[in-house]
């Protein structure tokens, strides 16, 4: 990893492209207030530094058929290290689920999943879920709506640092 000294423009440059990766060189460049060349020179920094990690498209997943969002918090009978590397690798290899966050506290992962509808999401934390090795316990609750949607990190908030 490339070690980067963050200016102002980069930090608008992340934040430009955290708010619409889609968007030319040349319009980052403009939206930023320098030429394009540079403007591309840094954006390769960031990602060789790893700060930017790739650009994806914003979905809507009920319109695409996923009307079911729900959380599963899950504990595991062990909490050793190779255990959780095992239940981390098996929920890699489960598409509905979308996010996984190892917790502190009362549960050990919190899974975001998406599901066609309630009975698809029911066979999953029947057949796959609780059915996996070292499954302890398993809580679920079901999104009634959402009320923030904010991916990325709070950018405006940041003071340029060293990184």
């Amino acid at each position: 990893m490339v070690k980067v000294k963050l200016d102002n423009i980069d930090w608008m440059i992340l934040a430009e492209l955290q708010s619409d990766g889609r968007m030319t060189n040349v319009e980052l460049a403009a939206r930023v207030g320098v030429s394009p060349p540079p403007c591309l020179r840094r954006v390769r920094a960031l990602e060789d530094a790893g700060m930017i990690t790739g650009y994806r498209a914003k979905l809507d997943a009920k319109l695409l058929g996923f009307d079911v969002t729900a959380f599963a918090m899950v504990g595991l009978h062990s909490q050793a290290e190779a255990d959780l590397l095992a239940f981390e690798e098996t929920v890699g290899t489960w598409p509905i689920v979308r996010e996984c966050h190892m917790l502190s506290g009362e549960v050990d992962f919190a899974l975001k999943c998406v599901a066609p509808d309630l009975q698809a999401f029911q066979d999953f934390i029947i057949n796959e879920l609780t059915a996996a090795p070292n499954v302890d316990v398993v809580k679920t609750s079901l999104t009634i709506r959402q009320s923030k949607y904010e991916p990325g990190v709070p950018l405006i908030s940041v003071a340029p640092v060293d990184l």
